[in-house]
């Protein structure tokens, strides 16, 4: 055993004084991203924010700085009632006539993202569940959150996930301006919620602590996350919510928490994996994008609306830029916000199922794999 003043191999554990310093200044770098990503127009800024401040202090410092602990639960609690409360019934019931081709082209989405996930997932760095959340196109603040939980390599979806929002954030205009002969200037993306903000605190509070335990009770896959977003749905749905949505600002919290817990994670080598998956990934978001757009040629074709109202509704992620492009565009935003909507509850919804399959095919993969030969007797 080792007594006073015997030297260790691991870095000596810091006062509290240092680890309140090293905590502020982690806050206070993730509040500056947050607010530059903001500035230059890109989407999800506290999420990133929270990643790169993470990430910069993961790579900089030695020992870990942990998050307090029901931290992580807590803010995929928030993301999951934030999105739930984006399923309304008077936004599905505008889908009307045109359910049946809506559904088809989700389902051919979800296909797609399977297609070029299986893709990313034969790179030597990626396994088939990280390829397929890395790729989903969809709810990339809640892929995000419950990568870890369902075995992806959440540092990789993260990088990924921002990526083909970016991709798809920043082509938005041009195709708008170049194909469609429209601008998007002027629009303002939708934030906040309606209602007062204590009653949104509250709807987070009882549906995230009731949530959970239903859906750990129900042995739910990403229960923290998936359990109060289906209870917020429910309520928003029988219009029990009273229209009451996640306060800006806790939910802006939540989002840079489940950054930081990602950025946290990395390390010089895991970064050095990830930019060796870029390329490849890159390249299969823009498949991705291409694809999305020729399933809006499709749904265009077969609904008979305009092939703007049918671009802006597939347009595979950046759910606030697109509201906001479709305003300005002058396109049926409730139409186009029924079908994001619709797409992004499949594809969370898909996510655990897929990472279930996944992980049990290749486990039956590995199984079925003869022995090493050895030496014969």
């Amino acid at each position: 055993m080792s007594g006073p003043g015997t030297p260790h191999d691991a870095a000596p554990a810091p006062s509290a004084t240092r680890t309140a310093a090293r905590v502020l200044a982690v806050a206070a770098a993730a509040a500056g991203a947050s607010v530059a990503l903001a500035a230059l127009g890109l989407p999800s800024p506290t999420l990133f924010g929270g990643l790169l401040a993470g990430l910069l202090d993961a790579l900089l410092r030695r020992r870990g700085l942990p998050l307090p602990r029901g931290a992580g639960t807590a803010a995929q609690a928030v993301v999951g009632v934030s999105t739930g409360t984006l399923v309304q019934l008077p936004t599905l019931v505008a889908l009307g006539e045109h359910w049946l081709p809506v559904l088809a082209v989700t389902a051919a989405t979800l296909a797609l993202s399977l297609a070029t996930g299986a893709a990313l997932g034969r790179h030597p760095d990626v396994t088939p569940v990280t390829g397929a959340f890395a790729l989903v196109a969809g709810g990339a603040g809640g892929l995000v959150a419950m990568a870890r939980e369902l075995g992806a390599d959440e540092r990789v979806v993260a990088v990924v996930q921002y990526v083909r929002v970016l991709v798809v954030v920043l082509s938005l205009p041009v195709v708008l301006r170049v194909a469609f002969g429209v601008r998007a200037d002027g629009a303002v993306a939708p934030g906040g919620g309606g209602g007062p903000a204590w009653a949104g605190v509250l709807l987070v509070l009882g549906c995230g602590v009731a949530g959970l335990r239903l859906g750990r009770r129900a042995h739910l896959p990403a229960a923290p996350l998936l359990g109060p977003l289906l209870l917020a749905a429910l309520l928003s749905l029988s219009g029990l919510s009273g229209g009451a949505r996640v306060p800006g600002a806790l939910e802006a919290l939540a989002y840079a928490l489940v950054g930081l817990q990602v950025g946290l994670g990395f390390t010089r080598a895991s970064l050095a994996g990830v930019a060796r998956v870029l390329p490849a990934a890159l390249l299969l978001i823009v498949v991705g994008v291409l694809g999305s757009a020729a399933l809006a040629v499709l749904l265009s074709a077969w609904t008979g609306l305009p092939l703007l109202d049918s671009y802006l509704a597939t347009t595979p992620g950046g759910l606030y830029a697109v509201l906001a492009a479709t305003a300005g565009a002058g396109a049926d935003a409730t139409f186009v916000l029924s079908v994001q909507v619709l797409r992004l509850l499949v594809m969370l919804l898909a996510a655990p199922v897929l990472a279930r399959a996944l992980a049990g095919a290749r486990l039956r993969r590995r199984r079925g794999r003869p022995p090493p030969a050895g030496p014969r007797r």
